[in-house]
C-alpha cells in the first residue's frame, strides 16, 4: 500500500508540474539586422507563429538595417506598407524595439519610427537580456 501511495504521489507531482509549466506562454525574440527582406519574412513567420500558438509572447528587436521596417514610410519588397503589418501584430501583443545605437549612428530621429516601436539602448543587449533574464527563445528569420 505504501509503495502504491508513493507512486500515486509521484504521478500527481508530475501532472501538477506539467500543468503549471504548460500554462506559461512561450516567449520568443525575433532578431532582425538585415533589412526589409528579412523583416518581411519575419512578419510572415510571426503571423504563422501566432496562428499556431496565439498565446506566444513575441518580441521583435532590430538593429542596423533591421530597424528600416520600423520607419514610418517603410515599404515591403512587394510595395506594401509595414505600418499596417506592425499595427496588426502589435494589436496581438507583439512588441517592437529599435536600437538607439543604430538611430544615433545613422542619424535617424526617433520620431521617424512607427508609434508601436520602443527604443532600447542597444539592440544586441536587448536580445541578450530577453534570453538571459526573461527566458525568451531566440529566432533569426
Amino acid at each position: 500500500m505504501t509503495r502504491w501511495l508513493k507512486s500515486l504521489g509521484f504521478a500527481l507531482a508530475i501532472l501538477v508540474g506539467a500543468t503549471a509549466h504548460a500554462a506559461e506562454p512561450i516567449k520568443v525574440v525575433y532578431h532582425l539586422s538585415d533589412g526589409v527582406e528579412q523583416a518581411a519574412r519575419a512578419m510572415q513567420n510571426i503571423r504563422n507563429h501566432l496562428n499556431a500558438d496565439p498565446t506566444a509572447k513575441i518580441a521583435v528587436v532590430g538593429h542596423g538595417k533591421g530597424i528600416d521596417f520600423m520607419l514610418a514610410d517603410a515599404k515591403t519588397p512587394n510595395g506594401g506598407e509595414f505600418a499596417a503589418l506592425i499595427s496588426g501584430l502589435a494589436a496581438q501583443n507583439v512588441t517592437f524595439s529599435a536600437c538607439n545605437n543604430t538611430l544615433v549612428g545613422r542619424k535617424i530621429d526617433p520620431s521617424q519610427l512607427l508609434l508601436e516601436t520602443q527604443v532600447v539602448p542597444s539592440g544586441v543587449a536587448e536580445v541578450a537580456r530577453l534570453q538571459a533574464r526573461e527566458g525568451y527563445v531566440y529566432l533569426r528569420p
